[in-house]
């Protein structure tokens, strides 16, 4: 979390020079905010993880092992009143991760304790977005909203399981999201980096068929945990 922080920061300081002229306050793109609605897209990057919670007295535990993957998409924007605007924001996310199944001895039928997912998911938000008053050429706003999402990748309906290495998740889930950001009025367009976290509302493992599976017997709830950088420009 630490280093997305960082990342927001970076990028306040240098947008925020660039959107004031030495010496002189000039305010770009005055009336913008007065559009009732406008269009933008997106692209950044994210980290998903997955929050495990174990049957009683769990045998052994299972390590994510987490990767940095892509998002790209599209921002439609409402606006209700000064202060605060509607957003869906269709995207694409790709990610690779791991499960690494830390005590081997509840292996010993099988040789592998690692399983890699990939996945790729059909992304939609519904926000509000909350701003402040504008201050100058930039403008620190909150986010927040459901979404659901289509893992294409998921293998929900494969009727093969891990003993044939197939990891299940299932297709449809929903979340909420929360974030921050700020809204920096360029010149010729209105750019604005984010944080958001995103957080499942459902189970998504889809257990092994031997409800003693080394791999799924373990674990009772699976859901989805994640952070997205995006960077936007309108």
């Amino acid at each position: 979390m630490n280093k997305y922080f960082s990342i927001l920061l970076f990028l306040f300081f240098c947008f925020n020079s660039l959107g004031q002229k030495k010496g002189v306050k000039v305010e770009n793109l005055q009336n913008f905010d007065n559009k009732k609605i406008h269009f933008g897209y997106f692209i950044g990057l994210n980290q998903y993880n997955f929050k495990i919670d174990y049957k009683q007295n769990p045998n052994y535990t299972t390590q994510v092992e987490e990767e940095v993957g892509l998002n790209i998409g599209l921002i439609g924007d409402l606006k209700i009143n000064e202060y605060l605007n509607l957003r869906f924001e269709p995207g694409l996310h790709t990610n690779k991760g791991a499960l690494k199944y830390n005590e081997r001895s509840k292996f010993t039928q099988y040789s592998d304790t690692l399983r890699t997912i990939k996945s790729t998911y059909i992304h939609l938000p519904l926000l509000l977005k909350f701003s402040s008053k504008r201050i100058d050429n930039y403008r620190p706003f909150l986010i927040g909203g459901v979404s659901t999402s289509f893992n294409l990748s998921s293998n929900e309906n494969s009727p093969e399981d891990n003993k044939n290495n197939v990891f299940r998740l299932k297709t449809n889930t929903l979340y909420y999201e929360l974030g921050f950001g700020i809204d920096f009025y360029l010149q010729y367009f209105k750019f604005s980096p984010s944080i958001r976290g995103l957080f499942s509302l459902k189970n998504e493992l889809v257990s092994d068929n031997d409800l003693n599976s080394p791999w799924t017997g373990h674990i009772d709830k699976l859901s989805t945990r994640g952070i997205f950088i995006n960077l936007t420009f309108h």
